[in-house]
Parts: structure tokens; C-alpha cells; sequence
């Protein structure tokens, strides 16, 4: 065979090579981008979820042992000493600011700005509580899960004031 008896190039061999690879990259990026976007805080976003629900259903030890993330906080209540239960109740209660809480819903939830190469330790979440029109602000720890009301410093919004 000489060189100018040679088969013909044939494209498609190639092509379909291409296809593939694309194909390929876009069923493995795509999924994690929905992942990233919309499920990136959501183990915090389920400990609020279970903590309202908890209210919600008047059961306040649950909600207490969520907000401390400690299921097991009867075994050792001079732990929390300082934000005992009843305390709790108060403020979450009937009688706190919020009155009884019957619904709740997730607006949106944040980190802080990453500054000076310092990482967040945990996340701002907005909770539309009874329909109300402004959010209540809640920060969750990333790592213990604990929670507590966004002290104020770190105001966020969720989309453009109108």
C-alpha cells in the first residue's frame, strides 16, 4: 500500500469521540451545580425546618434539644444554665415576640463573606414566620448545629427590597 492509496479520513470516529466527552461532562456537572445551588445549606436549612416544626407542635424539649443540638439535654441541664428551658419557652412561647408560631418558611440562607481568608463558621437563615412580612433572621453552626438568633451584626437580605 503506497501513500497515495491510503483510505479516505473519515470524520465521524472523531465526532462521535467529542459527543461522548461533552455528553459525559455535562451529566456529571449539571447535577452537581443544581446540588450546589440549591442544596448547599441544606443540612442547615432541615435543622431550622425540624426546630420551627417542633414549635410549631408545642413540643418545646425537642425544640430545645435542637437549638442546642443536644437530643440528650435532660441528662445534663446545669449545661444550659444560662438559656435554661423555661427561658426558652418565653421566648419562643406563646408569649414571646413572635406569638404562637403556626407556620414557618425557609427565604433564603447565606454565609458570611469570606474575609481576610477567614471561613464563616456558620450560616444566616431567613424564616418567614407566620406569614409575616419581615424575615426572622437565625444562624446555624456548621459544624455542632447549634442555633441562635442572628444577633443583628450580620444583616442580610434575600432579594432587592421592593
Amino acid at each position: 500500500m503506497a501513500l497515495l492509496d491510503a483510505k479516505e479520513y473519515d470524520p465521524r470516529p472523531a465526532q462521535r469521540r467529542w459527543r461522548i466527552l461533552i455528553l459525559a461532562t455535562t451529566l456529571i456537572l449539571v447535577p452537581l451545580l443544581v446540588w450546589w445551588f440549591f442544596f448547599y445549606y441544606w443540612p442547615e436549612e432541615r435543622v431550622i425546618n425540624r426546630f420551627f416544626e417542633a414549635i410549631e407542635h408545642k413540643d418545646f424539649e425537642t425544640a430545645y434539644g435542637i437549638y442546642n443540638a443536644d437530643p440528650d439535654w435532660k441528662q445534663h441541664p446545669e449545661k444550659y444554665k444560662n438559656y435554661s428551658l423555661s427561658q426558652f419557652q418565653l421566648e419562643w412561647g406563646p408569649s414571646g415576640d413572635y406569638g404562637p408560631i403556626t407556620s414557618h418558611r425557609i427565604d433564603c440562607a447565606k454565609e458570611l463573606p469570606k474575609k481576610d481568608f477567614v471561613s464563616p463558621s456558620g450560616v444566616i437563615i431567613n424564616v418567614i414566620l407566620n406569614n409575616r412580612s419581615q424575615a426572622t433572621s437565625m444562624w446555624v453552626e456548621k459544624k455542632t448545629k447549634t442555633i441562635t438568633l442572628n444577633p443583628g451584626i450580620y444583616e442580610m437580605q434575600c432579594h432587592p427590597p421592593r
